[in-house]
This record gives structure tokens, C-alpha cells and sequence, in this order.
């Protein structure tokens, strides 16, 4: 079908005015009634702006996309509007959009919505095409230019048939991104051009949102010379066992396509082999991609799973203080009144789960689904911090004394912290890719129990070892030395302290060096000395306030789903949650870390500087009026998040570069 073919001229708009994506959404179904081919317009408004919710179908370069299959719509049909001055559409690029397309298709099993969608990514790829369309002066014209590059297109398309019976260099490509679906269709038009101008046949399979389509065949596959698997997310690999195979990230079939056709027609590329099925299969293909773009994913799994724990624990344990009554015990903060104590348990209990999802889920990027078990025992063991020694100790009052000693402390948190998870969820990942390579020589028969009985078991047991006899006394070690450090430190100057207790609250959130930190704090109110406290506290708020400003005022830095999330940061960071900001800094420590641990110390000095006190161990806002000189530690708090916000700014790159 083409586009022509849905797109009516009742349902164009030259001189389109709306200022916000609302208001567009609104004038976009206004153009799709016209044309008659929606029976509920405000149920398809709902179905568009539900769409928008998942992610932005606004790709960039000034162009957005809408679309919306489902009951509200009676047979397929497409809208546009042209913008002049653009509209706030909520782009990738941050860019105002100016041309809109809207797609309606009934709820039949016909993805027509889908089709249509990916010939509009491929032709507006064409930044020509786009500029002809927005400076159309009729709505014939307007129809003209995609009638003319659509025929192109077709045309293009059945050279590139013929190339392929003529026995010219045959290429297969995947392309597959998590979200959305222009990407996916945007870097198979690359490969496609880049193809055609190398002078060689190619078919891509893409996986976008609604699946994969244009599925490679065994023939073609058996018949092609070279593949290229250019994806974000995960692709079956071992069909390609044999076969030429080059893996790269999604982006680089946008970017780099002549590239990596010139390298497919050279044939200078290694022999992709997978001896097993698979998540297997896919392991040995990442193999071949770049170390940083492997931890990346493997970050991404664990971190997007991991989000709703933090944000949902984190804004209930905050509730919590704001119910609670502190003069009735200052010790016990957040837990005083039955409703606090209701949210707390809650909230910490989520909060109590973050750490385990986090390395389970890494582990399960890495080995898949064997990958969990191990990961999630990792992640738990590292939240305890405990060494086997610490172990028998505690456990000599039961398993549930164990738990409540040590996997909580006094505010909620988790004691060992994200690093001690990531650590865990790496190790476990390849613990499980190693037993898959000591049982790959098992007989057949076996198979089954593999991954019910001898990945889970020999898994569990080698991650636990490892983390009670190495990761975490090594732990303990630098917590000693740390508090050593910081008793050292406490007679010599205090604006020095205040920096250096700041800046490690930021650097772990949550983790050895935090828990340093934090447990000096503490130890100095039971002493009466109530300024080392308030420093700590505000190191501890400043990350996930100063990401939250970053997230506001720096938004092309952080993707839809960051911003989102950095809303909530907000919350945690006022409570003095800091592990708001751990799903930032998990994502890219690289850029994140430094900039909040940079902030906090500057908060910290500021603080001690001012001669702040605080005789409450935890609380953030709501333990404010305890809170000596609370004017300028509310300056200091501001400033250190400033200085993170604009080293966020100056650090990390604008998204669409």
C-alpha cells in the first residue's frame, strides 16, 4: 500500500499553529475525522497520546510521527500538518517539530500502521524530501513530493531484486533497537543505500517494537556472503552459525553504513560459530562487539529493571518521614508512628530488592535467563556486606535475626551499595557462561537438567563464596581503613572533613565508602559533635537533586525516560534518599559519579564552613528544624547542587550526538 494511497486531502494541513504536543495531538485527530476515517476521535487522542507515553514518536530533525492502531478507527489512513514555527513535541533532539505525520489503522491483524510507518522513517531520513514538504505552498504540491519520492523509493527497491538474481556480492542485515521503531527503520535504509552504491544486493530483517519483519530465510542466509547484525538488543544468532557475520550497535547502520558495507563486500570478516542454541549463540555475538558497548547493555538491563524499585521505595520511605513525629525518639525517625511505620516497611522493603534486581539482571543480559538465580543471590549477599566470619556470627541468632541485623540498617538503605551489585551481577553472568562451557561436552541427554539443576546449584554456590570470602571482606577492609581516615582527619580542619565526608556519600550512593561516611556521622551525635552529621546528610542530598536539575534544565543530556525519572530524584534527594541518583550513575559513572561526588564535597565544605549542626541521623528536609543554621545549610545544599547540575551540563553529551 502506498502512502498516497491513506493520506487524503481534507487530512493535510499547510499552516498548522499548535504550540504543545497536546494541542498537536488534538489537531491531528481534528485532520483524521475530516477524512472519515475514525469513528471515536477522543478515543483516538487516548490511543495517541498512550503511544507518547512509552516513548516520543518525535525522531528528530524537526519530525514526529504519531500513531495509534486500535477500536476507535474504522480503516487505515494517515493526516499531516506542517508547523512553521514549530511545536513542543518532546523530540529526541530536543528540537522544535514542524512536520507532523499521524497514523490511524483499524484493530485487524494487518499491521498496516507498521508498513506505512516504515516507509515515512525511511523517506524523511531524506532531509530534502523533508524541506520540500514543509515549504509545499499547496496541499497538490504537498501530495506531488511524496507521490514522486515514494515512486523513487519502489523503484530503488526493484533494482536492488534484480542486483540479487544477478549474482552480485549478496548481504543480509538485522536491525533492531528497544524502543520505538524509527531507529530500526532508519538504519536499515543506511545499510540499504550504502548497498546500493557499493553495487550489491542486501535484505534487512528489522526488530523494532512490532517485531521482526522481513525475517531472513535459511535459504538466504545459506546463500549470503556476509551479515550484518546491527542491533541494540538481542537477535538470534545461531542461524548465522558459519557465516561472515559483523555486529555493531544500531546507531552505526545509520552512521556508519558505508563503513560496514565496505568491510561486508571485502569479506574480510571472522566466522561467526555457535555450538549451542539460543542465549548462547547471542553470547558469542556480543562477543564481538566493543567492550563499552557490551558493559553498556548489560547496564541497561540491570538498570531499567531495577528503576521501580528505587522510585517506589524511595518515594514511600520519603512519605514515611513526612508522617512521622521526631521528638517522640530521633533514633528511630520514620518508624515512630504506625503510619509511618506502615510506608517505611514498605518502601524498605522495595528498597530492599533493588540491589538483587540489579545484579540479577545484568546477569541475565550477560547468560540470560540461567543468569538470574545466580544474580539475584549476588546482588543479596552484596547488599549484606557480610563476610563469612560476620556470617556465622549473626546467623547464630537465626535467620531472621540475620536478616533484620543486617540486610536494613537505621534509615532504610541498603548497606553495601550498587557496586558491590554490579560487581555481582557481572560475576555471576560469566560464572554461568563458564559452566555452560564445562557442560557443553555433557550428553544429549542431559540438556534438561542444565539449566534447573546444575546452572542454579553450582552457580549459587560458587557467587556465594566468592562474595562472603572475597568481594565483601575486601569490603570491610576499606570501610576500616576509610573510618581510620576520617578519625585522623577530625582534629585538623573541619572545612576539609566537611569536603572530603561530602564528596564520599556521592561516589558508592549507598555502597562501602557511603556507609563510611555515613556510620562517622552517626558515631559523632552519639559524641555530642552534631556539625560532621550535617555534612554528611548534605552530601548524601545533593546527587539526586542536582541530577533532578541537571534532567530540567539540561534536557538533550538525558533520555525521555531519564527526565522522567529525574522528576522523582527530587523527592528522594530532599528525603536524603541518594540512591535516587544510582540508576544515573550505573548507566554512565564515567561522567556521573565524578560530577555528584564534585557537588557533594562542595556541600560539605560549605556546610562546615557555615557551622552547621545536625542532631538527627537521617530525615533530609523534614529534620530541617533540628537543623543549626538551617538558612545557610538550605545555601549549601542549593550550591552543591548547582555545581553537579552544571558539571552533568559540561560532562555529558547532548543525547543526539
Amino acid at each position: 500500500m502506498r502512502i498516497t494511497d491513506l493520506l487524503a486531502k481534507e487530512s493535510i494541513e499547510l499552516r498548522g499553529t499548535p504550540k504543545t504536543k497536546e494541542e498537536t495531538i488534538g489537531a491531528m485527530a481534528d485532520l483524521m475525522e475530516k477524512s472519515g476515517k475514525i469513528s471515536d476521535k477522543k478515543g483516538y487522542i487516548a490511543g495517541l497520546l498512550r503511544r507518547e507515553e512509552e516513548s516520543t514518536t518525535a525522531v528528530g530533525e524537526g519530525i514526529a510521527i504519531p500513531h495509534y492502531k486500535g477500536a476507535a478507527v474504522k480503516r487505515p489512513g494517515l493526516a499531516a500538518m506542517v508547523v512553521k514555527d514549530g511545536t513542543d513535541f518532546d523530540s529526541i533532539d530536543g528540537e522544535p517539530v514542524k512536520l507532523i505525520f499521524a497514523i490511524a489503522a483499524p484493530d485487524t491483524k494487518e499491521n498496516v500502521h507498521l508498513d506505512v510507518l516504515s516507509k515515512l522513517s525511511v523517506l524523511l531520513m531524506d532531509e530534502e524530501f523533508s524541506k520540500n514538504l514543509i515549504n509545499a505552498k499547496s496541499v497538490d504540491e504537498f501530495i506531488a513530493v511524496i507521490d514522486k519520492a515514494e515512486t523513487a523509493k519502489d523503484a530503488e527497491d526493484g533494482a536492488e531484486e534484480k542486483a540479487a538474481a544477478s549474482g552480485a556480492v549478496k548481504l543480509l542485515a538485522v536491525t533492531g533497537c528497544p524502543t520505538g521503531i524509527a531507529h530500526t527503520y532508519m538504519a536499515a535504509e543506511g545499510l540499504q543505500k550504502a548497498a546500493e552504491k557499493a553495487g550489491c544486493s542486501i535484505k534487512v530483517e528489522t526488530r523494532g517494537s512490532g517485531g521482526a519483519k522481513n525475517v531472513l530465510t535459511d535459504s538466504e542466509i545459506a546463500e549470503a556472503d556476509c551479515i550484518i547484525v546491527a542491533a541494540d538488543t538481542k537477535v538470534p544468532m545461531e542461524r548465522f552459525n558459519g557465516k561472515k557475520v559483523i555486529v555493531t550497535q544500531v546507531s552505526d547502520g545509520i552512521s556508519k553504513a558505508d563503513e560496514l558495507v565496505a568491510k561486508a563486500v571485502k569479506g574480510d570478516v571472522p566466522i561467526f560459530t555457535a555450538k549451542d542454541t539460543g542465549s548462547e549463540g547471542a553470547a558469542k555475538a556480543e562477543g564481538k562487539e566493543g567492550i563499552g558497548h557490551q558493559i553498556y547493555k548489560h547496564l541497561m538491563s540491570g538498570v531499567s529493571h531495577m528503576l521501580p524499585f528505587v522510585i517506589g521505595g524511595g518515594i514511600l520511605i520519603a512519605i514515611a518521614f513526612l508522617l512521622d513525629d521526631f521528638t517522640i525518639d530521633p533514633g528511630n525517625f520514620g518508624m515512630n508512628t504506625p503510619i509511618a511505620a506502615f510506608f517505611k516497611t514498605i518502601g524498605g522493603v522495595a528498597f530492599g530488592l533493588m540491589l538483587p534486581v540489579l545484579a540479577g539482571y545484568i546477569a541475565y543480559s550477560i547468560a540470560d535467563r540461567p543468569g538470574l538465580a545466580v544474580g539475584f543471590v549476588g546482588g543479596m549477599l552484596a547488599s549484606t556486606g557480610n563476610s563469612i566470619v560476620e556470617f556465622q556470627s549473626a546467623y547464630s541468632g537465626g535467620l531472621q535475626g540475620y536478616l533484620a541485623n543486617t540486610v536494613f540498617n537505621a534509615s532504610g538503605t541498603t548497606v553495601s551499595g550498587f557496586l558491590g551489585a554490579l560487581v555481582a551481577g557481572f560475576v555471576a553472568g560469566y560464572i554461568v557462561l563458564l559452566l555452560r562451557k564445562l557442560f557443553s561436552k555433557l550428553p544429549e541427554s542431559l540438556e534438561g537438567i542444565k539449566p534447573t539443576l546444575l546452572y542454579p546449584v553450582l552457580g549459587i554456590f560458587i557467587m556465594g563464596a566468592l562474595m562472603l570470602f572475597i568481594f565483601n571482606p575486601v569490603i570491610g577492609v576499606v570501610n576500616d581503613a576509610l573510618a581510620n581516615l576520617l578519625n585522623s582527619m577530625g582534629s585538623s580542619s573541619k572545612i576539609i572533613l566537611g569536603l572530603v565526608l561530602g564528596g564520599m556519600m556521592a561516589i558508592d550512593m549507598g555502597g562501602p565508602i557511603n556507609k563510611a561516611a555515613y556510620v562517622f556521622g552517626t558515631m559523632a551525635i552519639a559524641q555530642g559533635n552534631y556539625d560532621i552529621m550535617a555534612a554528611v546528610m548534605i552530601g548524601g542530598m545533593v546527587p539526586p537533586i542536582g541530577i533532578a536539575l541537571a534532567t530540567t534544565f539540561f534536557k538533550s543530556r538525558f533520555t525521555k525516560a531519564e527526565r522522567q525519572s529525574g522528576i522523582s530524584n527530587y523527592v528522594m534527594g530532599l528525603a536524603f534518599i541518594t540512591e535516587g541518583a544510582i540508576p544515573f550513575a550505573a548507566s554512565d559513572p564515567l561522567h556521573v559519579i565524578p560530577a555528584t561526588a564534585i557537588g557533594s564535597a562542595a556541600a560539605g565544605a560549605l556546610s562546615m564552613m557555615f557551622n552547621c549542626t545536625l542532631m538527627a541521623p537521617h530525615g533530609g528536609i523534614f529534620v530541617f528544624p533540628v537543623v543549626g543554621n538551617w538558612p545557610m545549610y538550605l545555601v549549601s545544599l542549593l550550591a552543591g547542587s548547582v555545581v553537579t547540575m552544571l558539571l552533568l551540563a559540561l560532562l555529558k553529551k547532548p543525547i543526539n550526538k
